[in-house]
């Protein structure tokens, strides 16, 4: 049973081009099969979240993160009594928008595009993505998702002014978007706390003592793990102790968020639209601890001395290929051609750019600039 504040599915605003019912799937259902079907999808396996294939391959990427905000998504989409199928969709969708080499292939992809006026989003380029990228249909261009999903893609982490993103009026921006939508941030986050503090302990680079120190809710799971496990190895508490601090945050999102939906009187999905901020939440002292963790991750992994080889060839090849089809853009293939002619060159490289696993531009690199 759904609560009086989720989104039912019978409450949709529609598909941009209607389409008869499917017999035993939903429409959020089927927003979440298309998405999972689509290329971009498919080229999150091949995408670096954090650690690049050249370090190890059994590190998270881009499409193993997405399984692990889906999974905690349903999780406490279940607990807060939610559209389990609108939270999954969502979760599947929320980055799909991003370009090969993780955030420093984001970062170089607007370093590029702000001498042309324009900049790089990777919640607007998943919007395209789905509106027009993905041609799979002979009835409609893009995946003609729900509007909904649509909305979600692009608020679920950000609030956009309609007076600086006209082009996004139809999108509600001077409302909330439904509890569904506010979830993702949250989870997105809750994955990839804990999943970096265990890729960058397996691979080496985060010391348990460090983390230890740098992580406070971390070190309260690490006490009663070597307490309750003294035989244990190492590794093992290291792995239970991060359990631990996970179900904490999820815990903590669960309880926060019900008693902030009591506190607030809300009754129905306009009711949670209407609300000057989200609902959604940690408690304080559990966000204090998240972004704690946020900032440990930030100084000793994200930015280490260790990593940022990695992140360096990583804006050097994004800035070396779109400074080259700048120059180049009968280099292009010839659809992406006909785009830059009706869109401008610098937004369809881009585009091309951001699309790109991190197997194929190292490809492209490779084969046109000899390196």
């Amino acid at each position: 049973m759904l609560a009086s504040y989720a989104l039912p599915v019978e409450a949709s605003r529609g598909r941009r081009y209607p389409e008869p019912p499917h017999p035993y799937r939903d429409d959020f259902q089927r927003d979440r099969d298309r998405i999972i079907h689509a290329r971009a999808f498919r080229r999150l396996e091949n995408k670096t979240q954090v650690f690049t294939r050249r370090l190890s391959d059994h590190f998270r990427t881009r499409l193993t993160h997405t399984i692990e905000v889906a999974q905690i998504s349903r999780t406490i989409a279940a607990a807060l009594h939610l559209n389990e199928s609108l939270v999954e969709t969502l979760a599947l969708a929320h980055d799909i928008g991003h370009p090969p080499f993780g955030h420093s292939g984001e970062q170089a992809l607007d370093k590029a595009m702000r001498p042309h006026g324009l900049y790089f989003d990777h919640n607007l380029h998943a919007l395209r993505i789905v509106e027009s990228f993905e041609q799979r249909y002979a009835s409609h261009p893009g995946l003609n998702l729900t509007f909904e999903v649509r909305e979600g893609i692009i608020k679920h982490s950000h609030d956009y002014s309609a007076a600086e993103h006209p082009e996004l009026a139809e999108y509600l921006l001077d409302l909330r978007p439904p509890l569904e939508a506010q979830l993702i941030d949250h989870t997105d986050e809750i994955a990839y706390n804990t999943a970096d503090l265990d890729d960058g302990f397996e691979a080496g680079l985060l010391k348990l003592e460090e983390v230890r120190r740098g992580v406070s809710l971390f070190d309260r799971y690490l006490r009663q793990v070597e307490a309750e496990f003294t035989a244990a190895s190492a590794k093992l508490k290291f792995n239970e102790a991060l359990k631990r601090m996970l179900n904490h945050l999820v815990t903590d999102l669960i309880d926060h968020t019900k008693e902030r939906i009591r506190q607030s009187g809300v009754a129905t999905v306009d009711d949670v639209r209407q609300l000057p901020e989200r609902l959604a939440a940690f408690s304080p002292a559990t966000d204090a601890g998240r972004a704690e963790a946020k900032q440990f991750l930030y100084r000793n992994l994200y930015h280490s001395e260790t990593l940022r080889p990695q992140k360096a060839d990583g804006e050097k090849i994004v800035g070396d290929l779109f400074a080259y089809w700048l120059e180049h853009p009968e280099a292009l293939p010839a659809s992406y051609q006909k785009r830059a002619v009706e869109q401008g060159a610098p937004r369809v490289i881009c585009d091309y750019i951001a699309g790109m696993t991190d197997n194929y531009i190292l490809d492209q690199h490779r084969r046109l600039l000899k390196r």
